[in-house]
């Protein structure tokens, strides 16, 4: 296949652009900078978009604005890259008749996940309240009772809930994903990435996830601060096994998977860990300070997120296969990059 890698440069584009390679694939990168660039551009420039779409088989489109960044102030820059330039890039690709497409998705679109009560069962709490957060009360409490809660396992059924500017714009993208298969027949895959690390991460960006934040810390010689008390659940999957997917959803699609309809996947290692225990791990493979728990809070942050991985197996074939402890140490010895804010943003 030849397929165009939007934001192909980036952290986790060149990943994919070296595993599509590896597998006998051709892919055409278009990204605002880097290293083996073949079309220099944003992706809501419609024209070189057309450009960059014609004689592709398949679109695997990575080009965002990530994380949380600087809270609401930058909504309009993640609606414009994320949203925007997505629906730019579904009409370019109908017109050129590409009908392929597997999309860099996000597992924020859940909010705070799946949780248990004691007493009533699965529950969905609402967004924690800031006087809890300022006592520094960061369980989401049941919202019926009002009792500790459980978290479990997200499976992609689950009812979306974004939290936050991102998380809506990675939800949009879906959207309008799904809308654009109905309407032209195309085929397209959601990979819900968790938190994804590794070798090539930004280093000192808002817009980089949080392993990035500890890894540029000690690189510093500063202990990572952990927010809140550290027990935060996430699932941290490595960048190989994000490209891998990618790779493997790419060519289901070859094969003629999910025509006219858009498909979900949760993409992580199917083993979460708390930020603690990913900040202590990485601090003791660096050698450098352990890491201090500050207390401190981001409103739109969510307690626990953890997903169910178990249908990208039964349906892809796919389990990740760089273990916790493995990833840790090499990413404590990995370069991170640093790129201007807007490439660092892709």
């Amino acid at each position: 296949m030849r397929v165009l890698v939007t934001g192909g440069a980036g952290f986790i584009g060149s990943h994919i652009t070296e595993a599509l390679t590896a597998a006998g694939h051709e892919p055409v990168v278009l990204d605002l900078a880097g290293e083996g660039v073949d079309v220099v551009a944003d992706v809501r420039d419609r024209d070189a978009v057309a450009a960059a779409v014609r004689g592709v088989d398949a679109v695997c489109h990575q080009a965002a604005v990530v994380g949380l960044g600087k809270g609401f102030q930058d909504a309009a820059d993640y609606v414009g890259v994320n949203d925007l330039g997505t629906a730019v890039l579904l009409e370019e690709m109908e017109r050129a008749g590409v009908r392929r497409f597997v999309l860099a998705g996000s597992m924020v679109v859940y909010g705070e996940g799946r949780y248990a009560c004691a007493e009533h069962g699965v529950v969905r709490p609402g967004p924690r309240a800031v006087e809890d957060l300022d006592g520094g009360r960061f369980e989401p409490p049941c919202p019926r009772c009002g009792s500790p809660l459980e978290p479990g396992m997200v499976a992609e059924d689950a009812p979306v809930d974004p939290r936050n500017v991102y998380a809506t714009t990675k939800l949009a993208q879906e959207y309008l994903a799904a809308a654009w298969a109905r309407a032209t027949g195309g085929s397209a895959i959601s990979l819900r990435y968790h938190n994804v690390y590794g070798d090539r991460m930004p280093r000192d960006t808002p817009y980089a996830g949080v392993a990035s934040f500890f890894r540029s810390a000690l690189e510093r010689g500063e202990a990572p601060r952990v927010f809140e008390d550290g027990a935060q659940r996430r699932d941290f999957v490595h960048v190989t096994d994000v490209a891998a997917a990618n790779v493997t959803a790419l060519e289901a699609l070859e094969g003629g998977m999910h025509t006219g309809a858009l498909r979900a996947y949760n993409t992580g290692s199917g083993h979460p860990h708390t930020i603690l225990d990913m900040a202590t791990a990485l601090a003791e493979a660096y050698g450098g300070p352990h890491p201090v728990v500050t207390g401190e809070y981001r409103l739109g942050d969510v307690r626990h997120i953890t997903a169910s991985s178990d249908l990208l197996h039964e349906e892809l074939g796919l389990r990740a296969r760089v273990g916790f402890a493995e990833g840790m140490k090499g990413f404590a010895a990995a370069p991170l990059r640093s790129v201007p804010p807007a490439a660092a943003r892709s």
